[in-house]
């Protein structure tokens, strides 16, 4: 029997922090010394999480406020994935070590036992013990008023659940039949699966706990239906938007929403400290304003932020790189580790009929990709900063290979041309426009909810190579819930996005996001959506080269060594270039990150990547400190 222990960085380095004297943190002193808060020494867990701090970074000093600006109220989530606050999470070379657990052991992969921080407590100073754990899966989990569909497709293998025990106050089991590989990288993720809920908070608005009065009135003040549309809307760890909801992250929502700023600060109880006793963050608040996405470059040129990279785009580095100048900041070109920064999505369910045997044919998706100059791309829009080629894995990654990333991905508008005329689209003599087998005409509105802002630039130079090759493209943005609605319901036809989030993977990554497992997918949401809902809604996969993904993640997923997952991988990346489900269009390219110069520990170099790294989240904002504890 194969049994190791992810004891890892974060466990052995708290030993010696027992003998660290804590020291009180001076933001919450008054409070300390009027007893409205306890000492520093009955905050901490009795195994506090001793912060490590690799080369180029230093230990700090505690204080000041990080303002950065958010497109919407909806960003105050981005402090969860900022804050990185996880079970286990992922160092900086991408390994996984505990954090908030104190240790970790996993046999075969399919059995998994925490063991919790003694004195571990939510950030309103209620115990954080195993029966937070128990709460979720039995009250909330696979409580049906709460969770119609029971336990999400990530804790399910072979669709059926985990046995889950709770031997004593500090220990929590999942154990399934069959290997669960990518468990502890979804415990990781940037928005990850949270196992555990504030059950002291939660019970008072569960119909199991409550005071049936008390529950009736609270139900009627938040003007909800019953109990259950009640407790689900103040309990989402990751949504963010609830003040009252105890969180274990460093810094705590203190702004109800909506507003146009937000506040967050330190959370009293956190884990954490540093080889001085101090404890993490160092930062004591963090300033969020709500602006409109546009404007968020100039008002960062202008002083407004200490630390932004989000809505920044690589469009705007000139111009921040001049203001920083006079603003006494940095503007630093991190890595980005996406499959690609830009890819189109053919869209395989689509509900018109003649388009979805269209785009299911492997020779449209093969000319579409060889009908784009992407070197013409990465010159124009990029200066030649960035990749082209297919959605793929970056060159960092070990599963890295290069033939593939160019399958099917050169400019060859002959070929194209020719593939085009194979399959009957004919050209309108006097237009030079294909014209689909209904006798439409072949105009292809790509659609978009908006992320990125050189979007536009580069749909123009797809639709200039498209047009030589008997291809009309039209663009429509969208607001991103009517885009992903448009999609859900098969109208969108094709999209444009980023590509495969992850896109440093390593074997013992999961490559559900290269199969039919994800509704929010431009090339086959309607099979997401059946994986998603087990069935309850969507559509079955009902073409083969989909089944045939499937098949290989399920290789993946139940591959019992390294190398047969790192096989399945291969072979899902091959497969993924020779059919262009996605065709991706350019990546790696550099991302501006702004941050003020007297900000200390953040990386001039780094990888600005969601999944795995939460973009900031990798490099331990908790460390971020500012020189006097001011701006």
């Amino acid at each position: 029997m194969m049994q190791r222990l992810l004891l890892g960085l974060a466990l052995l380095a708290s030993l010696p922090a027992l003998a660290v004297e804590p020291v009180e943190t001076p933001f919450f002193a008054v409070e300390v010394a009027a007893g409205k808060l306890p000492p520093i020494t009955a905050r901490l867990p009795t195994e506090p999480s001793l912060a490590l701090f690799p080369p180029g970074t230093e230990m700090g000093q505690p204080g000041g406020d990080w303002r950065w600006i958010g497109g919407s109220a909806r960003d105050v989530r981005q402090m969860v994935v900022f804050g990185n606050a996880r079970l286990v999470g992922y160092d900086e070379t991408y390994h996984l070590v505990p954090d908030i657990l104190a240790g970790l052991e996993v046999v075969e992969d399919r059995i998994f036992t925490f063991r919790l921080r003694p004195g571990h407590r939510w950030s309103d100073g209620s115990p954080f013990t195993s029966e937070d754990f128990r709460y979720f899966w039995d009250d909330v989990i696979n409580t049906k008023e709460l969770s119609p569909t029971g336990p999400p497709p990530s804790l399910l293998v072979d669709g059926k659940p985990p046995e889950v025990s709770f031997p004593d106050a500090l220990t929590v089991r999942y154990a399934w039949a069959a290997a669960n590989p990518k468990f502890l990288h979804e415990l990781a993720g940037a928005a990850p699966l949270f196992l555990y809920r504030p059950a002291q908070y939660l019970r008072q608005f569960h119909t199991r706990y409550a005071d049936p009065e008390a529950l009736k009135a609270a139900i009627a003040k938040a003007k909800v239906r019953n109990w259950a549309a009640l407790h689900n809307r103040l309990d989402n760890q990751y949504r963010n938007d609830n003040p009252d909801l105890p969180t274990l992250d460093p810094w705590v929502l203190k702004t109800k929403p909506p507003a146009e700023q937000f506040t967050f600060i330190r959370n009293p109880y956190y884990h954490r400290i540093d080889a001085r006793g101090q404890q993490l963050p160092y930062i004591d608040r963090v300033l969020m304003q709500v602006a409109e996405p546009k404007l968020i470059p100039a008002k960062v040129g202008a002083g407004e932020a200490d630390l932004q990279a989000r809505y920044l785009g690589f469009s705007d580095y000139s111009f921040l790189r001049g203001a920083a100048k006079e603003r006494g900041a940095n503007v630093h070109l991190w890595r980005t580790g996406r499959g690609a920064h830009l890819a189109l999505f053919p869209n395989l369910t689509v509900a018109d009929p003649v388009w979805r045997k269209l785009m299911r044919d492997v020779r449209f998706r093969r000319a579409l990709s060889l009908g784009i100059n992407r070197r013409e791309i990465n010159q124009v829009v990029y200066f030649g900063l960035a990749q082209e080629g297919n959605n793929n894995v970056q060159r960092t990654s070990p599963l890295y290979n290069e033939a593939i990333r160019m399958t099917w991905a050169y400019f060859a508008p002959e070929q194209a041309n020719l593939l085009l005329d194979a399959l009957g689209l004919k050209r309108d003599p006097e237009t030079g426009l294909r014209t689909l087998p209904d006798g439409r005409p072949l105009i292809i509105v790509v659609e978009s909810g908006g992320e990125s802002p050189d979007q536009a630039d580069v749909m123009q130079l797809v639709r200039d190579a498209w047009a030589e090759i008997g291809i009309k493209a039209l663009t429509k943005n969208f607001q991103a819930d009517v885009f992903r609605n448009r999609l859900y319901a098969g109208e969108t036809v094709m999209s444009i996005a980023s590509g495969a989030e992850n896109g440093l993977a390593h074997a013992d990554h999961s490559p559900a996001e290269w199969a039919p497992t994800q509704q929010l997918h431009g090339s086959w949401s309607q099979w997401g959506n059946f994986y998603e809902s087990s069935g309850k809604a969507g559509k079955p996969i009902d073409m083969e080269e989909g089944l045939a993904v499937m098949r290989l993640y399920d290789a993946w997923r139940t591959g019992a060594t390294e190398a047969a997952r790192q096989a399945a991988w291969h072979a899902i990346l091959a497969f993924h270039a020779d059919q262009q489900f996605i065709i991706g269009l350019i990546s790696d390219v550099p991302q501006p990150v702004y941050g003020r110069k007297n900000l200390h520990n953040l990386p001039a170099h780094g990888m600005y990547n969601w999944e795995p790294g939460g973009h900031l989240g990798l490099y331990r904002p908790d460390r971020f400190w500012f020189q006097n504890g001011q701006r």
